[in-house]
């Protein structure tokens, strides 16, 4: 894999990451609660939906 090739994979993962973790920002407090998702977990949420 070549540097560049690397570069564009970093960065495309990185605005997945923020996509995701903007999304997850955005569900209504009803939702969140019906899903259990809590907003001290939206980081990890995000980072292990993109990165695994």
């Amino acid at each position: 894999m070549t540097l560049f090739t690397r570069l564009r994979s970093a960065m495309e993962k990185r605005a997945a990451y923020r996509r995701t973790l903007a999304e997850l920002r955005g569900v209504p407090s009803y939702l969140a609660d019906d899903l259990a998702i809590y907003p001290g977990d939206a980081e990890r949420l995000a980072h292990q939906a993109v990165y695994g």
